[in-house]
């Protein structure tokens, strides 16, 4: 079994809904325990601004599964969700994304882990340090890198 986090947003229908939904579909995997959630966070739109704003959150997983098929599921619960992609950075009903995969790093055409902008992205650390903030990213721990980062407008909901 390997520890992997994933991030959780949306910014289209009920998010807190499809947190649930999302969150019912990775426990009911056979290859999927969900240990820890984080609280959610409501933060500024980031890449295109000219949206709503967004329901963040993480959570901390134990898999047997290939950090792709992790991701090939990842995917089918965002279609399963209603997730449509027309715009990079644009509105959506959920977005699942592999933060951390154990401590192995990946990069192919598929999938990079960790997540190469994860540091960079405050609606990624504040959730990522409720559940594991001296996991290191790039180098740094989750925390160090949340008291970097510009973290205005972002509250916990």
């Amino acid at each position: 079994m390997v520890r992997a986090y994933l991030a959780l947003g949306g910014n289209v229908g009920d998010v807190e809904q499809a947190f649930r939904t999302s969150l019912a579909a990775l426990r009911a995997q056979a290859h999927v325990e969900v240990l820890k959630e984080s609280a959610i966070y409501r933060t500024p739109p980031w890449g295109k601004t000219d949206q709503p704003d967004f329901l963040n959150m993480a959570a901390e997983i134990e898999t047997d599964l290939s950090a792709h098929d992790l991701l090939d599921l990842c995917l089918t619960i965002e279609r399963a969700s209603g997730r449509v992609r027309e715009e990079r950075w644009g509105p959506r009903t959920i977005d699942l994304d592999i933060i951390a995969y154990d401590d192995q790093t990946i990069a192919d055409e598929r999938l990079t882990v960790p997540h190469p902008h994860a540091h960079e992205r405050a609606f990624v650390l504040a959730p990522m340090a409720d559940l594991a903030p001296d996991l290191m990213i790039a180098g740094k721990s989750v925390r160090d890198w949340l008291a970097q980062v510009d973290a205005s407008g972002m509250t916990r909901v």
